[in-house]
């Protein structure tokens, strides 16, 4: 399996190659040259596989020989046994038609633990095996930061910085990145969004002198390894329901901001997954799902919501889709990616426009409505909803498709009591998530501006 970049100057990557390489140098964000294609009797063999043998068969089709088979199953076995659940992504029936996907059972209780775990190994692999240094950076709306510091943390021959918004993320999620006192560890808190974050992580990395010489890796979902892990949890779920009798499609309703999650369907889709609708459910910050209704990608203004982790308005993975849409014309994408750069928007035409609607349903979810949705599916069926997972629940609801509904639980609601709180319930913090209270914390103020990060980093990582 070789990788290509969306803007067309970068290709023949081997997967180790583009994992280290994070975003092409060209700018752009690699993709597999080709996608697998997967029967419906592949489909039904993989049926009674556990969540570790399927990861195991996915991954084999996009790394090939890169790495040994039985070096593979390690790096998964390793890597989702520190999950708290024997089935890791376990799917729950909600009410009738719709299940969740229970994403968070992970060590820092978020659905980026799926990737991030992976990747956080594989890393530690490529480093021992190859002498590489891997010097990662990275960018979070809340999740990402501690899912990544968890999978790297202590891991000799890797330094990890992440960039959180000062004051823009949940008490818990700051909690868990900044009290690990690791000296491979420097988190930045940010005075500006997660989109200024973003957008600092891009401009260094697409200095490829910067990039090579400090050797910088990606954590962000930029990383196409990022993708791919993500891949493996929308087949479970579909298995999951076709062992119970289900026959036929299945709908997802995901909760993204940043587009990646949801993107990793849209792939599993095309590799022949039986998906009838995937549901965009963003918060107020709801570039996306003006998206597809519009057919015009434009940034609004920012708003804090209940659902910190989907504040964003740029969608680092967009591009990637674009590539799809465009029959993966690299110089289509390029042109649109450079007039978004200097245009701040930029539109498709109607044609377009109905594929992405053959796709994709939307629903901006506003705040109110989030914390509606709390409170009636913990009083009428006793389950307690993240914020997010709530805004999937309620797109699901609103959106209604025929096919069964799996909507993506992307965090465990302890989390977010600060939100939970706001319906007048109360909950007990998972022991893990208590004792962080009672930790001194390690972090450092910076103002939102590449220059300055980049002299911290030139200091950190040598």
């Amino acid at each position: 399996m070789e990788y290509i970049s969306t803007r067309g100057k970068v290709s023949g990557v081997g997967f180790v190659d583009a994992i280290l390489m994070g975003l092409a140098d060209d700018g752009g964000l690699l993709v597999p040259a080709r996608l697998p294609q997967l029967s419906e009797a592949a489909l039904k063999q993989w049926q009674e596989l556990r969540y570790q043998e399927l990861a195991l068969e996915i991954f084999s089709l996009f790394i090939g020989d890169e790495i040994p088979r039985a070096e593979l199953k390690q790096l998964v076995d390793d890597s989702y046994a520190t999950f708290r659940d024997e089935d890791v992504t376990p799917v729950r029936g909600l009410r009738d038609g719709l299940d969740v996907l229970e994403l968070f059972h992970g060590p820092t209780f978020a659905f980026k633990d799926v990737a991030l775990q992976f990747l956080g190994n594989l890393y530690r692999y490529v480093a021992a095996k190859t002498g590489s240094t891997i010097h990662i950076l990275g960018a979070t709306s809340g999740d990402t930061g501690a899912s990544a510091i968890e999978g790297v943390r202590g891991k000799e021959g890797i330094r990890i910085c992440i960039l959180h918004p000062h004051g823009k993320v949940s008490r818990v999620q700051e909690m868990q990145m900044t009290t690990i006192d690791d000296a491979n560890v420097l988190n930045l808190a940010i005075d500006g969004t997660f989109d200024d974050g973003q957008r600092i992580i891009k401009e260094l990395f697409a200095d490829v002198d910067f990039k090579h010489r400090y050797h910088l890796r990606a954590i962000n979902s930029i990383n196409i390894a990022r993708i791919l892990a993500q891949t493996v949890y929308y087949f479970y779920a579909y298995l999951q329901l076709a062992k119970r009798g289900h026959a036929g499609p299945v709908s997802f309703s995901v909760p993204t901001g940043n587009f990646g999650d949801i993107f990793a369907g849209y792939l599993a889709k095309r590799m022949g997954l039986p998906v009838d609708r995937l549901i965009l459910a963003t918060n107020e910050n709801n570039i996306l799902a003006r998206f597809v209704a519009e057919g015009v990608y434009q940034p609004g203004e920012f708003r804090g919501t209940h659902s910190p982790s989907m504040d964003i308005q740029v969608a680092s993975n967009f591009e990637r889709y674009l590539f799809y849409l465009y029959g993966e014309d690299a110089a289509s994408v390029a042109g649109l990616m450079e007039q978004f750069k200097q245009q701040g928007s930029l539109s498709i035409p109607a044609d377009k426009l109905a594929a992405v609607q053959a796709d994709f349903s939307a629903h901006a979810v506003g705040n109110e409505e989030c914390l509606d949705t709390i409170a009636r599916y913990h009083r009428d069926t006793g389950y307690l909803l993240d914020p997010h997972t709530a805004c999937g629940v309620a797109a699901a609801d609103r959106i209604a498709p025929a096919s069964p509904v799996v909507a993506l639980a992307t965090a465990h609601p302890a989390k977010f009591d600060e939100s939970i709180r706001l319906v007048g319930i109360e909950q007990t913090y998972p022991p893990q998530i208590a004792e962080l209270f009672e930790r001194p914390t390690h972090v450092e103020l910076s103002p939102a501006d590449a220059d300055a990060i980049a002299d911290r980093l030139k200091t950190f990582f040598e």
